[in-house]
């Protein structure tokens, strides 16, 4: 198949102005000017037309069980208040609840851009009969806890650990969330961190979310600190330093790694995590529902931490007006220029694709417009200037006019 279009945007290469993919199966053999390329004869050419032609979108971070919940918590004082309201309004939910909600957030994922999904799944019976529901590439972070329950680390990862097991998928797969520090006893921690590098797993977990998260362990006091402490959690790990560093102490820093938010760091986190290849990922709207301190965007980049962007969920996702959010990293895109003036367009696409792609172990296999690379792509309409290109798609709002996985079409042209 080769597909035309106004503008290629690879993404890893510059922009190219009448230009053209050539596809063989599910992977991209050639990308550049129309003029440049040489077609088989007797291809099949598409013409798309006044678009312009991406990678799918790389969301690295969401929770698709908490779709249905939009609009429904106000955004709350403490961080503690939050916990409180998603585990009132999370009693109650059936099966039959979690399954709409999953399958209408991977919906409004595919129809604004997405193609590759890291999701936390609190309810892994889901799994894999909603993999089949939907053509988006998810990988999906089993999320572990345990304090509140009081089961032993180690039963909680054998029950991970056979769940992953027991899924085979051509496109998707599964893998480890222990949820946070605060939430999961060190020993899940440290047995998470060598069960994954044993099998090649990727991991996510939030961490340095809070202020009160950060407080708790930098200096083992605050609410969180006597909230938890209240629930018989054993806080004889707090006072030790940064939640960054707590991950460290456990083994639970490496390349392998997908720290989510990375709202408060102290003095040398950002040195720790780029040493250990750690990648973070940048929810921007969700922190903006919450008016976390300002992300440290800059001062990560520079130690060299490879930053990427996710939705988070629509549980942590502000209204606006009467219309209910949704997953839409157009959208964060968005949000991040809107608070951040200091980088471009083309940096926040990156992160948006290449970065993400580079955080799940898929670099130069999605995220960009390559030979070898697999055949995820998007297209967006626009009738303007090749300068303006990257603009452009920060801008974009709405849904993109087609999207394929794959090698397949999940939304075709019309």
């Amino acid at each position: 198949m080769i597909l035309r279009a106004r503008f290629i945007l690879p993404i890893a290469a510059p922009p190219i102005e009448n230009g053209a993919v050539v596809i063989v199966g599910n992977k991209i053999r050639s990308v550049g000017a129309w003029a440049d390329l040489r077609l088989p004869a007797n291809e099949k050419i598409l013409d798309l037309g006044e678009v312009i032609l991406l990678p799918g979108l790389v969301n690295a971070h969401c929770h698709l069980d908490y779709t249905d919940m939009a609009g429904q918590l106000p955004p709350p004082k403490k961080f503690t208040d939050w916990i409180a309201a998603i585990t009132a309004a999370k009693t109650g939910w059936s099966y039959s609840d979690y399954a709409h909600s999953w399958l209408n957030g991977a919906h409004q994922l595919l129809k604004t851009g997405t193609t590759t999904v890291a999701d936390i799944e609190a309810m892994p019976d889901l799994l894999p009969e909603v993999w089949d529901a939907t053509p988006l590439r998810i990988f999906s972070f089993l999320e572990m806890t345990g304090i509140r329950a009081r089961r032993q680390p180690k039963e909680i990862l054998r029950e991970a650990v056979g769940k992953i097991d027991s899924l085979k998928h051509a496109r998707s797969r599964a893998s480890f969330s222990p949820h946070a520090p605060y939430s999961t006893l060190p020993e899940l921690l440290r047995l998470t961190a060598k069960t994954a590098r044993k099998r090649k797993w990727r991991v996510t977990t939030h961490v340095a979310e809070s202020v009160q998260e950060f407080e708790m362990f930098q200096h083992a006091r605050g609410e969180m600190h006597d909230w938890l402490a209240r629930n018989e959690r054993d806080n004889s790990d707090c006072g030790l330093g940064s939640p960054i560093a707590h991950l460290a102490r456990q083994q639970l820093l490496d390349e392998n790694v997908l720290a989510i938010h990375v709202n408060c760091l102290a003095r040398g986190d950002a040195t720790l995590l780029a040493k250990n290849k750690t990648h973070v990922v940048h929810c921007p709207r969700s922190h903006d529902y919450f008016k976390h301190p300002p992300f440290q965007r800059q001062r990560l980049a520079n130690a060299g931490v490879n930053i990427c962007l996710g939705t988070d969920s629509l549980a942590t996702t502000r209204k606006t007006g009467k219309q209910k959010p949704e997953l839409d990293m157009f959208a964060e895109m968005r949000a991040l220029a809107d608070h951040d003036s200091e980088i471009s367009p083309a940096e926040i696409l990156r992160l948006a694709t290449v970065n993400g792609a580079r955080a799940l172990g898929l670099a130069r296999k999605i995220g960009e417009l390559s030979p070898g690379a697999l055949a995820d792509l998007i297209a967006i309409p626009f009738h303007g200037k090749l300068a303006k290109v990257h603009d452009a798609v920060l801008q974009h709002t709405g849904n993109v006019t087609s999207s394929m996985i794959d090698g397949r079409w999940a939304i075709p042209p019309k």
